[in-house]
């Protein structure tokens, strides 16, 4: 099945509202496919779980740099790490990257499959990491592969939370980043202060049916099946 055929719908960074026009309302049904087949720039690899907007106006490339953002609750600046790592290495890195939270995590699953805007979160708390890193392995295409479908693990004691969202993109919260950023460097992930992730402009996300079956098969696997 190609690209097109499991196109979900436009899904612009959660900040923005969406534009009033979109680069893929002009386009043919030929060039609307070609485009969405396109997954290698250069020596990144998109997965197949979202594409950019057709005028390019961010060029997806591996890298992270520092952000942060403002916890309303607490009322404190939460600094964050972000990266983008070509397909291949998607998984690989975020195994390396939970390391650090320790050896009992909790973990979230995000979900939008059928729902348009917005998402669900679905929590399981007190998860052995050897556990959790071998379901992970078991369900690789689906997490790297499912535009709608991310995970994030935590460990609320430190505090800190590592996630691979539904854009694939490998986010991590907390006062200390620093392990964070040695798993990136070690992994040849380049710091770039500049650099652009697919969510700050027009983006296509992609599901699939198997996907969408799989998706509730790793809820089983980690306890939340009794979710819906």
């Amino acid at each position: 099945m190609g690209f097109l055929k499991k196109f979900f719908r436009n899904v612009f960074h959660d900040d923005t509202p969406s534009p009033s026009s979109s680069s893929f309302d002009r386009l043919s049904e030929d060039e609307l496919e070609t485009h969405l087949s396109i997954s290698r720039y250069g020596n990144f690899e998109l997965s197949g779980a979202v594409r950019p907007s057709y005028d390019l106006d961010i060029v997806p490339r591996a890298g992270f740099r520092h952000d942060s953002y403002r916890d309303e609750e607490s009322n404190t600046i939460v600094p964050v790490l972000m990266g983008a790592v070509t397909r291949q290495r998607v998984m690989e890195i975020f195994i390396e990257l939970i390391e650090p939270l320790g050896n009992v995590v909790d973990v979230v699953l995000e979900t939008s499959h059928g729902r348009g805007p917005g998402h669900v979160d679905l929590y399981r708390e007190h998860l052995d990491m050897p556990i959790l890193q071998s379901i992970l392995w078991d369900f690789e295409d689906l997490l790297v592969n499912d535009g709608c479908a991310g995970i994030a693990v935590l460990n609320p004691a430190i505090p800190q939370e590592v996630q691979l969202d539904e854009h694939k993109l490998l986010i991590a919260y907390g006062q200390d980043l620093t392990p964070y950023e040695n798993v990136m460097v070690d992994c040849n992930v380049s710091c770039h202060e500049e650099i652009k992730f697919i969510t700050e402009a027009e983006h296509v996300h992609s599901t699939t049916d198997q996907y969408i079956e799989q998706f509730q098969e790793l809820k089983f696997r980690l306890g939340m099946d009794g979710y819906r």
